[in-house]
């Protein structure tokens, strides 16, 4: 997500939506009563008649609904327009359907200190912990995944096979890529490794793979050329956005394992909303985590305001706050304890 406009005193934050991740960040954002402004699709009557046409109009919304749809890779944000052309009247409801390239304004009454740092962990240039290898036979190039694109860490070339001289020795390429992603891997200690090849050179390289654990982080995918294009191709494949929620959402199982560590040997944890605001209130709060499906079902029972004051005093006494989506199995535990619950700083007594 790119952050394009900001003015906090004003309210305002325009942003250009750059993946699939950014729709589900802007989905924990994006609240009842908040206006957006951005493009929509309408049906529009023409002059007297019955006729009506499908025109892309500039609207502006005051929220009353956000669903986010991570398969169509799309946010849907309905509410009553408030601003528009002549075509629109003011008071009709209305979508914004918000994609990939979508640039949208989000007007609030008041910036959160915890959604300011969820824009900010948004919009961050941060490394994924994930290592991109494209390669053929003569050409290989490591590239670590950054939030916005990569950062090339590395090439390699092979000795390549000339026409009309004799062939001296087996090539080691393959193998010496091997050793370069575990030279990698041992320091870095990546979450998955993209090995991307023409043709079929990328099986080649997982079956000379021996270590069982480098293995398990291999995902394979195909490019056409070992070039920058190339490592933009891979980028764009449907691999790397399922890397990438996996990541994220390994990233919020390990906070709901270590959740469900400390209820079990009875020790830093409480969970339920009663148990959340009576820590948050004790100023023992060290992490709150709460699933995104919970937020959701009290937005629609109009019940929100207790779940915005308790985040509210989590950040306030400088606690984490995760919102944990309900679509892996964290965060159905989760949701399973009442969608809600938190880490503390000390025990009570």
């Amino acid at each position: 997500m790119k952050v394009i406009y900001k003015d906090f005193k004003k309210g305002e934050v325009k942003v250009k939506i750059d993946s699939a991740d950014d729709l589900w960040f802007l989905s924990a954002l994006v609240e009842q009563s908040d206006i957006v402004y951005g493009r929509a699709e309408r049906k529009i009557k023409i002059g007297e008649s019955e006729k009506s046409v499908k025109k892309s109009i500039s609207v502006a919304i005051s929220v009353e609904k956000v669903e986010f749809d991570p398969y169509a890779g799309a946010l849907r944000v309905n509410g009553k327009v408030v601003e528009g052309s002549e075509d629109v009247p003011k008071g009709v409801h209305q979508t914004i359907e918000v994609e990939e390239n979508s640039i949208i304004k989000v007007t609030k009454e008041r910036w959160f200190e915890y959604q300011k740092k969820r824009l900010e962990e948004a919009t961050k240039n941060l490394s994924l912990n994930v290592l991109i290898v494209v390669f053929d036979r003569e050409n290989a190039i490591f590239a670590l995944l950054k939030k916005y694109g990569y950062d090339v860490l590395s090439s390699i070339e092979g000795d390549v096979e000339k026409k009309g001289v004799p062939k001296q020795k087996e090539s080691t390429f393959f193998l010496d890529i091997v050793k370069q992603i575990k030279l990698y891997d041992d320091r870095l200690d990546f979450y998955k490794i993209v090995v991307a090849s023409p043709a079929f050179w990328k099986e080649e390289i997982v079956k000379l793979i021996k270590d069982s654990k480098l293995k398990e982080k291999i995902v394979s995918a195909s490019c056409n050329s070992v070039s920058k294009n190339g490592i933009d191709e891979v980028l764009k494949r449907g691999e790397i956005k399922t890397v990438l929620r996996e990541e994220r959402a390994v990233r919020e199982m390990n906070l709901v394992e270590e959740l469900l560590g400390e209820i079990g040997k009875n020790g830093l944890a409480g969970y339920g909303i009663d148990e959340a605001e009576n820590l948050a209130n004790a100023s023992n709060v060290r992490v709150l985590l709460v699933t995104d499906k919970f937020i959701k079902s009290n937005r629609l029972e109009k019940t929100f305001d207790r779940i915005d004051s308790l985040m509210k005093a989590v950040d306030k006494i400088k606690g984490e706050i995760h919102v944990v989506s309900s679509e892996h199995e964290g965060g159905k535990k989760l949701d399973g304890l009442g969608g809600i619950a938190a880490l503390m700083r000390y025990k009570n007594y």
